[in-house]
Protein backbone atom coordinates (compact mmCIF):
# COMPACT_ATOMS: atom_id res chain seq x y z
CA UNK A 1 0.00 0.00 0.00
CA UNK A 2 1.52 3.11 -0.88
CA UNK A 3 1.59 6.46 1.82
CA UNK A 4 -0.95 8.53 -0.72
CA UNK A 5 -3.37 5.40 -0.47
CA UNK A 6 -3.01 4.98 3.16
CA UNK A 7 -3.26 8.70 3.70
CA UNK A 8 -6.43 8.81 1.99
CA UNK A 9 -7.35 6.12 3.54
CA UNK A 10 -7.15 7.68 7.25
CA UNK A 11 -8.74 10.54 5.86
CA UNK A 12 -11.91 8.68 5.46
CA UNK A 13 -12.32 8.02 9.18
CA UNK A 14 -12.08 12.45 9.41
CA UNK A 15 -15.10 13.00 7.73
CA UNK A 16 -16.67 10.06 9.46
CA UNK A 17 -16.19 11.83 12.78
CA UNK A 18 -17.14 14.53 11.65
CA UNK A 19 -21.02 12.99 11.43
CA UNK A 20 -20.25 12.03 14.94
CA UNK A 21 -21.68 14.58 17.04
CA UNK A 22 -25.17 14.78 14.13
CA UNK A 23 -25.43 10.89 14.76
CA UNK A 24 -25.32 10.76 18.29
CA UNK A 25 -28.27 14.10 18.78
CA UNK A 26 -30.52 11.60 16.39
CA UNK A 27 -29.96 8.46 18.44
CA UNK A 28 -31.78 10.01 20.85
CA UNK A 29 -33.13 8.92 24.01
CA UNK A 30 -30.60 5.93 23.84
CA UNK A 31 -28.48 6.10 27.03
CA UNK A 32 -24.89 6.24 26.94
CA UNK A 33 -24.01 2.72 27.74
CA UNK A 34 -26.63 1.42 26.17
CA UNK A 35 -25.88 3.43 23.00
CA UNK A 36 -21.65 2.23 23.44
CA UNK A 37 -23.11 -1.34 23.51
CA UNK A 38 -25.50 -0.97 20.24
CA UNK A 39 -22.49 1.01 18.05
CA UNK A 40 -19.61 -1.04 18.81
CA UNK A 41 -21.25 -4.65 18.93
CA UNK A 42 -22.18 -3.07 15.26
CA UNK A 43 -19.14 -2.55 14.48
CA UNK A 44 -16.70 -5.18 15.98
CA UNK A 45 -19.25 -7.34 15.10
CA UNK A 46 -19.03 -6.81 11.27
CA UNK A 47 -15.13 -5.94 12.06
CA UNK A 48 -14.95 -9.80 12.78
CA UNK A 49 -17.07 -11.59 9.85
CA UNK A 50 -14.47 -9.48 8.01
CA UNK A 51 -11.66 -10.59 9.76
CA UNK A 52 -12.95 -14.59 9.61
CA UNK A 53 -13.62 -14.18 5.79
CA UNK A 54 -10.33 -12.53 4.99
CA UNK A 55 -6.86 -12.28 7.46
CA UNK A 56 -8.48 -15.28 10.00
CA UNK A 57 -8.40 -14.78 13.77
CA UNK A 58 -4.91 -15.87 13.59
CA UNK A 59 -3.60 -12.34 13.24
CA UNK A 60 -4.93 -11.22 16.55
CA UNK A 61 -2.29 -14.20 18.28
CA UNK A 62 0.69 -13.05 19.94
CA UNK A 63 -0.65 -9.29 21.11
CA UNK A 64 -0.11 -8.39 24.49
CA UNK A 65 -2.90 -8.71 26.73
CA UNK A 66 -2.02 -5.28 28.01
CA UNK A 67 -2.52 -3.68 24.41
CA UNK A 68 -5.92 -5.22 24.38
CA UNK A 69 -6.81 -3.74 28.09
CA UNK A 70 -5.17 -0.21 26.67
CA UNK A 71 -7.14 0.12 23.41
CA UNK A 72 -10.92 -1.02 25.35
CA UNK A 73 -10.22 0.98 27.94
CA UNK A 74 -9.57 3.97 25.53
CA UNK A 75 -12.57 3.59 23.27
CA UNK A 76 -14.84 2.88 26.54
CA UNK A 77 -14.01 5.54 28.24
CA UNK A 78 -13.68 8.06 25.84
CA UNK A 79 -17.12 7.34 24.24
CA UNK A 80 -19.01 7.09 27.69
CA UNK A 81 -17.72 10.41 28.35
CA UNK A 82 -18.76 11.64 24.75
CA UNK A 83 -22.43 10.36 24.84
CA UNK A 84 -23.05 11.23 28.00
CA UNK A 85 -21.81 14.84 27.40
CA UNK A 86 -24.51 15.02 24.62
CA UNK A 87 -27.09 13.83 26.71
CA UNK A 88 -26.95 16.46 29.04
CA UNK A 89 -25.64 19.24 26.89
CA UNK A 90 -26.90 20.95 23.71
CA UNK A 91 -25.16 19.65 20.41
CA UNK A 92 -22.98 22.27 18.82
CA UNK A 93 -21.30 23.59 22.09
CA UNK A 94 -20.68 20.19 23.00
CA UNK A 95 -19.46 18.83 20.04
CA UNK A 96 -16.64 21.90 19.92
CA UNK A 97 -15.28 21.78 23.44
CA UNK A 98 -15.26 17.83 22.65
CA UNK A 99 -13.46 18.20 19.62
CA UNK A 100 -10.32 20.43 21.29
CA UNK A 101 -8.82 16.79 21.17
CA UNK A 102 -6.62 17.87 18.21
CA UNK A 103 -4.99 20.30 20.07
CA UNK A 104 -4.89 18.27 23.29
CA UNK A 105 -2.76 15.83 21.10
CA UNK A 106 -0.58 18.28 19.87
CA UNK A 107 0.23 19.71 23.37
CA UNK A 108 0.70 16.39 24.98
CA UNK A 109 2.71 15.60 22.33
CA UNK A 110 5.69 18.03 23.90
CA UNK A 111 5.76 15.39 26.76
CA UNK A 112 7.17 12.59 25.00
CA UNK A 113 10.62 11.48 25.12
CA UNK A 114 12.61 13.90 22.22
CA UNK A 115 9.80 16.20 21.91
CA UNK A 116 9.13 20.06 23.64
CA UNK A 117 6.60 22.35 23.77
CA UNK A 118 7.18 25.84 21.97
CA UNK A 119 5.72 29.48 21.70
CA UNK A 120 3.15 28.59 18.89
CA UNK A 121 1.76 25.34 21.01
CA UNK A 122 1.35 27.74 23.89
CA UNK A 123 -0.33 30.42 21.44
CA UNK A 124 -2.34 27.73 19.96
CA UNK A 125 -3.95 26.54 23.00
CA UNK A 126 -4.81 30.34 24.01
CA UNK A 127 -6.51 30.86 20.84
CA UNK A 128 -8.84 27.29 21.12
CA UNK A 129 -9.56 27.67 24.68
CA UNK A 130 -10.60 31.41 23.69
CA UNK A 131 -12.96 29.69 21.19
CA UNK A 132 -14.36 27.74 23.70
CA UNK A 133 -15.19 30.69 26.20
CA UNK A 134 -16.74 32.47 23.23
CA UNK A 135 -18.85 29.22 22.84
CA UNK A 136 -20.45 29.85 26.24
CA UNK A 137 -20.54 33.63 25.98
CA UNK A 138 -22.66 33.09 22.81
CA UNK A 139 -25.24 31.23 24.99
CA UNK A 140 -26.53 34.39 26.54
CA UNK A 141 -27.80 31.89 29.65
CA UNK A 142 -27.54 32.19 33.19
CA UNK A 143 -25.67 30.02 35.92
CA UNK A 144 -28.24 28.46 36.30
CA UNK A 145 -29.28 27.38 32.99
CA UNK A 146 -26.07 26.31 31.96
CA UNK A 147 -25.84 22.44 31.18
CA UNK A 148 -22.07 22.67 32.87
CA UNK A 149 -22.01 19.01 33.68
CA UNK A 150 -22.38 17.80 30.14
CA UNK A 151 -19.98 20.74 28.80
CA UNK A 152 -17.34 18.83 31.67
CA UNK A 153 -17.86 15.73 30.50
CA UNK A 154 -17.17 16.91 27.00
CA UNK A 155 -14.02 18.53 28.32
CA UNK A 156 -13.00 15.15 29.62
CA UNK A 157 -13.35 12.88 26.67
CA UNK A 158 -11.45 15.65 24.96
CA UNK A 159 -8.60 14.78 27.33
CA UNK A 160 -9.20 10.69 27.06
CA UNK A 161 -8.86 10.74 23.73
CA UNK A 162 -5.74 12.48 23.54
CA UNK A 163 -4.22 11.12 26.25
CA UNK A 164 -5.07 7.68 24.48
CA UNK A 165 -3.80 8.61 21.31
CA UNK A 166 -0.62 10.12 22.43
CA UNK A 167 -0.07 6.87 24.79
CA UNK A 168 -0.45 4.83 22.21
CA UNK A 169 2.79 6.28 20.29
CA UNK A 170 4.56 4.52 22.95
CA UNK A 171 2.83 1.16 22.56
CA UNK A 172 4.65 0.38 19.48
CA UNK A 173 2.71 -0.58 16.30
CA UNK A 174 0.04 -3.93 16.40
CA UNK A 175 -1.99 -4.78 13.90
CA UNK A 176 -5.00 -2.81 12.99
CA UNK A 177 -7.40 -5.56 12.75
CA UNK A 178 -6.74 -5.80 16.70
CA UNK A 179 -8.88 -2.97 16.88
CA UNK A 180 -11.31 -5.52 16.34
CA UNK A 181 -10.93 -6.66 19.63
CA UNK A 182 -10.89 -3.13 21.12
CA UNK A 183 -14.85 -2.83 19.53
CA UNK A 184 -16.31 -6.21 21.04
CA UNK A 185 -14.47 -5.70 24.68
CA UNK A 186 -15.99 -2.05 24.91
CA UNK A 187 -19.68 -2.83 23.49
CA UNK A 188 -19.17 -5.90 26.24
CA UNK A 189 -18.35 -3.69 29.05
CA UNK A 190 -21.15 -1.69 28.54
CA UNK A 191 -23.58 -3.98 29.05
CA UNK A 192 -23.17 -4.23 32.66
CA UNK A 193 -22.31 -1.05 33.04
CA UNK A 194 -25.82 -0.09 31.21
CA UNK A 195 -27.47 -2.65 33.38
CA UNK A 196 -26.60 -1.17 36.62
CA UNK A 197 -26.52 2.44 35.79
CA UNK A 198 -29.34 3.19 33.18
CA UNK A 199 -33.36 2.55 32.27
CA UNK A 200 -33.50 0.84 29.09
CA UNK A 201 -34.63 3.06 26.60
CA UNK A 202 -34.85 1.96 22.42
CA UNK A 203 -34.50 4.50 19.66
CA UNK A 204 -38.14 6.32 19.43
CA UNK A 205 -38.39 6.27 15.95
CA UNK A 206 -37.23 4.46 12.85
CA UNK A 207 -34.65 7.70 12.12
CA UNK A 208 -33.08 7.05 15.81
CA UNK A 209 -32.54 3.86 14.60
CA UNK A 210 -30.69 4.35 11.01
CA UNK A 211 -28.18 7.04 13.56
CA UNK A 212 -27.28 3.96 15.83
CA UNK A 213 -26.61 1.71 12.70
CA UNK A 214 -24.69 4.70 10.94
CA UNK A 215 -22.88 5.32 14.17
CA UNK A 216 -21.89 1.41 14.41
CA UNK A 217 -20.80 1.56 10.76
CA UNK A 218 -18.67 4.60 10.36
CA UNK A 219 -17.62 7.03 13.12
CA UNK A 220 -17.99 4.40 16.37
CA UNK A 221 -16.91 1.48 13.60
CA UNK A 222 -14.52 1.62 10.18
CA UNK A 223 -13.33 4.91 11.39
CA UNK A 224 -11.11 3.23 14.25
CA UNK A 225 -9.95 0.87 11.08
CA UNK A 226 -9.25 3.66 8.38
CA UNK A 227 -7.39 5.69 11.05
CA UNK A 228 -5.37 2.79 12.12
CA UNK A 229 -4.09 2.56 8.77
CA UNK A 230 -3.38 5.93 8.16
CA UNK A 231 -1.59 6.65 11.36
CA UNK A 232 0.85 3.37 10.82
CA UNK A 233 1.56 4.08 7.17
CA UNK A 234 0.20 7.51 5.90
CA UNK A 235 1.77 10.95 5.63
CA UNK A 236 1.23 11.12 9.91
CA UNK A 237 1.99 15.20 9.70
CA UNK A 238 -0.68 15.83 6.79
CA UNK A 239 -3.35 13.90 8.97
CA UNK A 240 -2.72 15.24 12.19
CA UNK A 241 -2.89 18.98 10.56
CA UNK A 242 -6.59 17.47 8.32
CA UNK A 243 -7.85 16.05 11.62
CA UNK A 244 -8.13 20.11 12.90
CA UNK A 245 -11.49 20.10 10.44
CA UNK A 246 -13.24 17.83 12.22
CA UNK A 247 -14.79 20.85 14.50
CA UNK A 248 -15.41 22.83 11.84
CA UNK A 249 -16.85 20.45 10.13
CA UNK A 250 -18.95 18.75 12.56
CA UNK A 251 -20.29 22.01 13.89
CA UNK A 252 -21.28 22.43 9.51
CA UNK A 253 -23.43 18.92 9.79
CA UNK A 254 -25.48 20.09 12.31
CA UNK A 255 -26.43 23.26 11.26
CA UNK A 256 -27.31 21.80 7.70
CA UNK A 257 -29.31 19.11 9.72
CA UNK A 258 -30.87 22.22 11.73
CA UNK A 259 -29.30 21.26 14.85
CA UNK A 260 -28.02 24.30 15.08
CA UNK A 261 -28.16 28.01 14.75
CA UNK A 262 -25.92 29.08 12.23
CA UNK A 263 -24.90 32.09 14.88
CA UNK A 264 -21.91 34.35 13.91
CA UNK A 265 -20.31 33.69 17.33
CA UNK A 266 -20.51 30.06 16.86
CA UNK A 267 -19.21 30.21 13.67
CA UNK A 268 -16.51 32.67 14.84
CA UNK A 269 -15.84 30.41 17.82
CA UNK A 270 -15.37 27.33 15.48
CA UNK A 271 -12.79 28.81 13.55
CA UNK A 272 -11.16 29.77 16.78
CA UNK A 273 -10.70 26.36 17.91
CA UNK A 274 -9.34 25.19 14.44
CA UNK A 275 -6.85 28.03 13.72
CA UNK A 276 -5.13 27.33 17.54
CA UNK A 277 -5.10 23.79 16.66
CA UNK A 278 -3.63 24.93 13.27
CA UNK A 279 -0.73 27.15 14.86
CA UNK A 280 0.02 24.57 17.22
CA UNK A 281 0.43 21.56 14.84
CA UNK A 282 2.67 24.50 12.55
CA UNK A 283 5.10 23.91 15.72
CA UNK A 284 4.93 20.51 15.82
CA UNK A 285 5.58 19.77 11.82
CA UNK A 286 8.67 17.89 11.56
CA UNK A 287 9.36 14.42 10.07
CA UNK A 288 8.39 11.58 12.04
CA UNK A 289 8.83 8.11 10.42
CA UNK A 290 5.68 5.74 11.15
CA UNK A 291 6.64 3.11 13.36
CA UNK A 292 7.42 -0.51 12.11
CA UNK A 293 5.35 -3.78 12.37
CA UNK A 294 5.88 -5.38 15.08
Amino acid sequence: MTQTRATAIGFTAILMWALLALLTIGSAPVPPFLLNALCFGIGGGLALIWLALGPGLGVLRGVSWKVYAFGTLGLFGYHALYFSAFRIAPGAETGLIAYLWPLFIVLLSGLLPGERLGGLHVAGALLAFAGAALILLSRGNTGADLPVAGLVLAFLCALAWAGYSVLSRRLGAVPTETVTVYCLATAALSVPAHLMFEETVWPATQGGWLAVLALGLGPVGAAFFTWDVGMKKGDIQLLGVASYAAPLLSTLALIAAGRAEATPLLLVAALMITGGAAIAARASLRPVRPAEDG
